[in-house]
């Protein structure tokens, strides 16, 4: 029998990946109305930082690409098993994900190049015995043993010219400067890729980006239950009961008709997205530079405000105080014709869709290219094609155009890349046909990877809760790694079941770390 929760309502606090998922847990194991769950998203469009937008005549723009791994993300993919695909009929998201994925498998053919235009061998990791033995040692430290440290606190200089190193950071964007803690929980959670991480099988790839092929699904299976979508209403504060226990009572927030409150009754649920890595996230075009503006991040504002008023809800400050740290910077190219495209995959000897990443490693903005299988957009012309990069250094001059990345254009930085390419003597005909060149400035994008100690990030539910929880990349879920679509799935799973009282089991971080078989390849890889 269905249970009758009555006038229950749930709100959860933005609109991304995790809120949606949570949503869809609702619906799916709960029996709850959709017309009783409420998403209050501050943007004009869903997704959080699972996006892809744009128009044929203006050019498209991904912020970013979200890496799927088949092997790694359990819950992810159990939940869109139940969701519908959207383009084939009787297929789930999950199935038609893995599908295209099967029939499109990555394996690179040019993960690093040089200065001179080389592609490097990368099959050697590169390590010296001090990094094996740093590794080994990091493997079996304590996470408890990590609080603040960053992961150039643990390795030598050695460590940081690696092929190894160039491939890692690129891959997950860390720096030098990110937590240890998160570099340890990625080497275990990751442990199996170690040994492919040269080629990136095991990348798993959507059809198009992540907003036409993850949140355009979820958003309709949840639109056809009823879910209200509430978008461009900031929510800035949350009023709490004054008691020992943590019950949120009302939600403050601002729209387009002014400020307003939401009071919850009793029974009523809250489950917020306490941090959001493209907070503050700006856009230029092929002539204007994308401004760096970090003032005032939306979700770092809010768990400020709330984090001031309860116990147990963590700590903010490492994680949204240092945009000198925590900023890159990406670029989405959409061209007429695909004349560009087949020189790249000429030089790199991959199609679009089987490279995954190319990394100019001299580059002085530490620049990487991912060019997709086409078209990557739903709304792209049959006639375009779009590939995307990002550069981590963003302060550095460029090789070739003389100015900071953080102050280039879209032209400058596609002209930065034809040059690491050599394609210099195309450059003008290749101009011809860019249709828009959109940099992407994003202050906290990598915010969820600064150091900081094991009680800064909350629980999802935290002690004492009694209707509240937090979801996004900057919770504590033991064992697994942020900067995923697993994380944010998992965290939302885990609300959802806790807060309602579900007695139903989540699937639990795979254990790849103590398969016999994966060791050894790891082992003998870092011998190589």
């Amino acid at each position: 029998m269905k249970k009758d929760y009555g006038s229950k309502q749930v709100y959860f606090i933005g609109g991304g990946l995790a809120s949606l998922a949570g949503a869809a847990y609702l619906v799916l194991d709960c029996d709850f109305k959709g017309e009783n769950i409420h998403v209050l998203e501050s943007m004009h469009i869903l997704g959080g930082s699972n996006d892809g937008i744009g128009t044929p005549k203006e050019g498209f723009i991904c912020r970013g690409g979200r890496m799927l791994n088949e092997e790694t993300y359990e819950n992810f993919w159990e939940l869109f098993s139940s969701i519908p695909s959207i383009e084939h009929e009787a297929m789930s998201v999950t199935d038609e994900i893995l599908a295209f994925d099967h029939a499109h498998p990555t394996h690179s053919n040019a993960r690093l190049i040089n200065k001179a235009g080389e592609v490097l061998d990368v099959m050697s990791m590169g390590f010296d015995n001090a990094d094996r033995m740093a590794m080994g040692k990091l493997l079996i430290t304590p996470e408890e043993k990590l609080d603040y440290l960053k992961i150039s606190d643990w390795f030598g200089p050695h460590f940081f010219d690696t092929n190894f190193w160039y491939m890692w950071q690129t891959t997950f964007a860390f720096q030098k400067w990110s937590s240890l803690f998160e570099f340890r929980r990625y080497m275990f959670r990751m442990m199996f890729e170690f040994s492919r991480i040269q080629t990136l099988e095991g990348v798993t790839r959507t059809p198009y980006n992540q907003y036409d092929s993850v949140i355009l699904p979820l958003k309709a299976y949840l639109e056809d239950h009823g879910v209200d979508f509430t978008i461009k209403c900031t929510v800035t504060d949350l009023d709490f009961e004054e008691s020992d226990d943590i019950t949120v009572t009302a939600i403050h927030y601002k729209s387009e008709k002014g400020d307003g409150i939401i009071q919850l009754h009793e029974e009523d649920l809250c489950i917020v997205t306490n941090g959001c890595m493209t907070d503050c996230a700006t856009l230029g075009d092929l002539n204007t530079p994308a401004p760096f503006k970090p003032e005032h991040p939306v979700s770092g504002d809010l768990w400020a405000n709330i984090a001031r008023k309860k116990e147990g809800l963590g700590n903010p400050k490492p994680f949204f105080e240092n945009t000198k740290e925590t900023n890159w910077e990406s670029f989405t190219v959409t061209m007429k014709g695909n004349k560009l495209l087949k020189k790249i995959e000429k030089y790199s000897r991959n199609v679009p869709g089987s490279g995954a990443l190319m990394t100019f490693k001299d580059s002085s903005w530490l620049m990487s290219i991912v060019v997709a299988a086409q078209p990557h957009f739903k709304a792209q012309s049959a006639g375009e094609t779009i590939f995307w990069g990002y550069g981590l250094y963003t302060d550095n001059i460029g090789d070739y155009v003389k100015k900071p990345m953080c102050d280039c254009t879209g032209k400058e930085m596609l002209i930065e890349l034809l040059h690491h390419l050599h394609f210099e003597e195309d450059i003008d005909e290749i101009m011809k046909d860019v249709i828009n060149v959109i940099p992407c400035m994003m202050p906290y994008i990598d915010a969820q990877f600064q150091p900081r100690a094991m009680k800064d990030r909350p629980k999802v539910v935290p002690e004492g809760s009694t209707n509240f929880a937090m979801i996004s990349q900057f919770v504590e879920i033991p064992e697994d790694m942020v900067f995923t679509e697993e994380y944010s799935v998992r965290a939302a799973r885990t609300a959802v079941y806790t807060l309602m009282g579900l007695d139903k089991k989540i699937c639990p971080v795979t254990p790849h770390h103590y398969d016999i078989r994966t060791l050894l390849s790891a082992l003998n890889t870092s011998f190589r």
